[in-house]
């Protein structure tokens, strides 16, 4: 019996990290998120958010940044599916965490979302930069707004902005337009033009600027106007996605009941926009919106349903594929029109857009080229917002065989007026040899008989 115990329980210990790891294709959506604190107080003075993420589903562990026994993986399996660090302080990550383990985490398709403020140390700064996002180099600027400000019963220094400008994007921020501002207050960052992956989702307003509020400006600002991105998100190759801010406090639940009122604006609003934008935008970060799958890629000839081992140049054949996208709970039909296929070698000789049944099922017919080599079928689908979808499918394509073609080749047609007509030419002469007594007597004369034979083959050769 207590054999029996201790194989139970090393079978239960290398099993647990495959249990925990509970993200697949099936449902791609993350579960068990770990969130990284400075202090345990930011868990109940953040609760609102915390809260409308468990509402979603998630499992949130909390842990101190410094906590020396976390780890993000255990026998080369992720114990997490998600990250947030919430620990913009930080000057070191405990156990074996740290920048290299937490890019590595995101390269492994898992996602993540970075806040810092005010105080972001050097490690933040890293993580972030490597992200693609450069904070304020001056560790004492913030975010400052002499138009774009909230209106308070104190003049204060305008470092609380009210933001409205919004990436155009239903996936990313819902479909529910954001009617008040959401409140920011912290430091601004840029994003790295070498970049091409990350996007503004929360944007300054162009009288805005990065600056230490409580100094007078000697030199002019880094950050200015538009290029100050509040909130910015990544969509890496692999899916895996970032959220990055400069404000931890529009996480804050006085942020998220606070009312709000733009300078320059008579309309007030009893509650901000804070907590329905970082909901919706977490739900995207999380895969509950936005996340495809391609299954079922078929392709045959017209009027067959077996997929053939090759082709032969100009069969018509059709390409299916279904498309899906996750809801949150299941998977439903993806519909839209700029789905395209690439029948592909070295270049797409075909391209075509697939048409939908409004159920998932894309499809398109097409004549294969009069080309013969190793093509592909060549799906690369990326849209904002969404997941990128790369199908490729290898078939060969074959010539004519030699009792394949027609009888009589219509672009041939020259070639064959020209053979009859040199064997109309040649008929005549030898015609009168044959038959015509006097031309035999003439052709006795071998000289005159090797002139007709050279005249003849020069006339074939022609």
């Amino acid at each position: 019996m207590g054999k029996f115990w201790v194989i139970f329980v090393a079978s239960i210990s290398i099993l647990l990290p495959f249990l925990c790891n509970s993200f697949s294709p099936e449902t791609p959506t993350d579960r068990r998120v770990l969130v990284l604190l400075d202090d345990f107080a930011v868990k109940s003075s953040h609760s609102s958010y915390f809260n409308s993420l468990k509402l979603l589903g998630f499992d949130l562990d909390f842990k101190l940044a410094d906590d020396p026994k976390i780890a993000l993986q255990r026998y080369g399996q992720y114990l997490y599916d998600a990250l947030i660090l919430f620990c913009p302080s930080a000057e070191r990550f405990g156990g074996s965490v740290d920048v290299a383990a937490i890019i590595n985490f995101v390269d492994s398709g898992h996602d993540l979302i970075i806040a810092a403020d005010v105080n972001a140390s050097d490690l933040i700064r890293e993580v972030a930069t490597e992200c693609g996002v450069d904070f304020d180099e001056d560790p004492s600027a913030m975010v400052i707004d002499h138009t774009g400000y909230a209106v308070s019963e104190t003049e204060g220094d305008h470092t609380l902005i009210a933001s409205d400008d919004f990436i155009k994007s239903d996936v990313i921020i819902g479909s529910k337009k954001i009617e008040a501002p959401v409140l920011f207050q912290g430091i601004g960052h840029s994003l790295n033009p070498v970049n091409s992956l990350v996007l503004k989702v929360l944007s300054a307003s162009p009288s805005a600027y990065s600056a230490n509020p409580l100094s007078k400006l000697s030199t002019p600002p880094s950050l200015t106007g538009s290029a100050i991105s509040l909130v910015s998100v990544v969509q890496a190759r692999n899916n895996a996605r970032i959220l990055i801010t400069g404000s931890l406090s529009m996480f804050s639940n006085r942020f998220f009941r606070s009312g709000v009122q733009k300078s320059g604006s008579s309309t007030k609003y009893e509650k901000s926009g804070n907590e329905q934008f970082l909901t919706e935008l977490s739900k995207w970060i999380f895969h509950e919106r936005g996340h495809l799958k391609a299954v079922n890629v078929k392709h045959h000839k017209v009027g067959e349903t077996d997929e053939p081992a090759l082709y032969r140049i100009n069969d018509e054949l059709e390409y299916l594929v279904e498309i899906y996208e996750w809801s949150g709970t299941s998977w439903e039909p993806y519909v839209t029109d700029d789905v395209q296929v690439q029948f592909y070698m070295m270049s797409p000789y075909v391209l075509k857009t697939l048409s939908n049944d409004k159920k998932g099922l894309y499809s398109v017919s097409f004549r294969v080229p009069d080309v013969y080599g190793v093509f592909q079928f060549k799906v690369e689908y990326q849209k904002l917002g969404y997941t990128s979808l790369s199908l490729s499918k290898q078939i060969p394509v074959r010539p004519y065989r030699h009792n394949e073609y027609e009888r009589f080749i219509p672009t041939a047609y020259p070639y064959y007026g020209a053979a009859f007509s040199t064997v109309r030419l040649l008929h005549s002469p030898f015609k009168l040899l044959l038959y015509d007594p006097d031309s035999k007597n003439k052709w006795q004369d071998s000289s005159s008989f090797l002139l007709f034979i050279y005249i003849t083959s020069k006339v074939w050769h022609v």
